[in-house]
């Protein structure tokens, strides 16, 4: 293994072994390598949304303060290495080849062994903590790939744990009711450690509460222990002001666009008083100000083009869907709007497009070269809108719905993650 193409060929070729939740895997490998995870500050970020976001807002604020921050996060929007950052930067290809060297012969070892051979996520988190023990960040904010209690991540023992949401998705693997949803999720709350949650349906918080409850974890709660309110909105941006128990009030703005951008930041903004309050991080209330002032994110309702008018969102399940459509309403509410789409095979089209029924909204349903890709005549058929298309090459969609958009219009190209990587990279070569 010489260089960063062959550094990621190595890794994807453990894709075929999928999704096998459990921590066993990790642990052995990890033990091997002397425990890189267990010399560094972690905050663990789980939830169904908003994760990438929250772990966003949180970055900016710390650098603002002068701390160098590493981030873990999936997937990847422009390129495989952003996966794995520090300071604001993707893992260099050098270092990403060194800690494939380091990590694989025990990798090669695990195989061999009766616990089989880890899958792609597993390896890439072993990869991120042989980097990160190496660099020594001030902080790690790491997100969780799926679920929580059985993800490879849950290895740590944080600083801090956050819930961002609980929602309708992964049900194949994490189970098919918010209840069982939340139980996986709350699955990274450990013993004595501060959680801060965003769980608005009471059943679910029911299963986060007493989870927290059992193992004494403290639990500060969005709507409870601190808010946000929204105060004006323009198409750029908005204002809002948030407040806590502890006394904090803050007037805040941010070009993050959507209620659900205020929550996250709050979200982030009370991970922050919390680190504050431990007497591990010092952090200027100004530096949360012009944090979350200076805070974007990749591939979330980011714009491509001012003319014509093109968006792309990794919006892709249930809630996702219903937080985008009251973005539009909000922040676009005098255009009509032109949406290509793309999502996975496991996604119930009936319920994310409910929020799109009486919108002035026009649907062209498409796919894209993925494993798990639904067919374009499946989404078109499942549909519960009436304006509707089908078009199976997403190249020529986006050209078709970009040469027709009118003034008052706006194209919004939505759905997987993987998808947006594809279409972002496209358009923006274009």
């Amino acid at each position: 293994m010489q260089n960063e193409r062959q550094a990621i060929e190595w890794i994807h070729s453990f894709l075929p072994f999928g999704i096998k939740p459990g921590l066993q895997r990790i642990e052995w490998m990890l033990e091997k390598l002397g425990h890189p995870e267990k010399e560094l500050n972690v905050v663990h970020i789980g939830g169904t949304n908003g994760k990438g976001s929250t772990v966003s807002f949180m970055r900016c604020m710390l650098t603002e303060a002068g701390y160098n921050v590493g981030t873990f996060t999936s997937p990847y929007i422009e390129h495989f290495r952003e996966r794995i950052a520090y300071k604001g930067e993707p893992i260099s290809s050098e270092e990403l080849v060194r800690s494939c060297l380091n990590i694989i012969d025990v990798v090669e070892e695990l195989k061999r062994t009766d616990l089989g051979s880890p899958t792609e996520f597993e390896v890439i988190t072993v990869i991120a903590f042989d980097f990160f023990a190496r660099v020594n960040p001030d902080i790690v904010l790491l997100e969780v790939g799926l679920g929580g209690r059985l993800d490879s991540t849950n290895i740590v023992t944080p600083l801090l744990s956050i819930i961002t949401s609980i929602g309708h998705d992964h049900m194949n693997v994490l189970g098919g009711t918010l209840e069982s949803i939340a139980y996986e999720k709350a699955g990274i709350i450990k013993p004595d450690i501060p959680a801060i949650v965003h769980v608005k349906q009471p059943e679910a918080f029911r299963v986060i509460q007493d989870k927290a409850n059992k193992v004494k974890a403290p639990l500060f709660a969005y709507g409870t222990d601190f808010h946000s309110l929204p105060k004006s909105v323009t198409m750029d941006k908005q204002f809002f002001s948030y407040q806590s128990q502890s006394g904090l009030t803050l007037s805040l703005e941010t070009v993050m666009k959507g209620h659900h951008q205020i929550e996250n930041a709050s979200m982030a903004i009370q991970a922050i008083e919390q680190l504050r309050s431990m007497k591990h991080y010092e952090l200027s209330n100004d530096h949360i100000v012009r944090g979350i002032r200076n805070t974007t994110w990749i591939g979330r309702f980011e714009k491509i083009s001012e003319a014509p008018l093109t968006f792309v969102d990794g919006a892709h399940n249930e809630e996702g869907m219903k937080a985008l459509a009251e973005l539009l309403a909000l922040h676009f509410p005098t255009y009509k709007y032109r949406f290509v789409m793309a999502v996975t095979k496991e996604k119930e089209m009936k319920a994310l497009l409910a929020p799109y029924v009486d919108l002035p909204a026009s649907f062209t349903f498409t796919t894209f070269e993925f494993e798990r890709a639904q067919k374009a005549e499946q989404l078109y058929e499942q549909a519960p809108v009436y304006n509707k298309s089908i078009c199976a090459d997403w190249k020529v969609a986006i050209r078709r719905e970009r040469e027709s958009c009118k003034a008052n219009e706006m194209v919004i190209i939505c759905g997987s993650l993987y998808f947006i990587s594809k279409v972002r990279a496209f358009l923006l070569e274009r």
